[in-house]
């Protein structure tokens, strides 16, 4: 919550914060760093109001806070605050939306 106070995202933008790549195989193995590959899944941690259309209509974004994401292999724009790692991405590039 500390996060979302600091960097409120604009228009349909989203902050997320990927999750955790395993290190580890199922068997016990470290895995090296190169070898682990991007994870593309991210906890929404904040969101903007949204994007307006034509008509100047508030269109909100499709996720809020909290919730488990899909998103592309590439994009989005890396943003570090107090030593963590943390992504911009439009609402539109976001994939999907993990259901619990």
């Amino acid at each position: 919550a500390g996060i979302a106070r600091r960097l409120v995202p604009l228009f349909d933008r989203v902050l997320v914060e990927r999750f955790v790549a395993e290190t580890r195989s199922k068997g016990g193995i470290m895995i090296p760093e190169k070898a682990v590959g991007k994870v593309q899944s991210a906890t929404v941690v904040a969101v903007g109001p949204g994007a307006r259309n034509e008509k100047g209509e508030l269109l909100p974004t499709s996720v809020q806070a909290g919730d488990k994401v899909l998103l592309p292999e590439y994009g989005g724009t890396k943003v570090e605050i107090d030593d963590k790692e943390y992504f911009l991405f439009r609402d539109t590039d976001i994939l999907g939306k993990w259901q619990n």
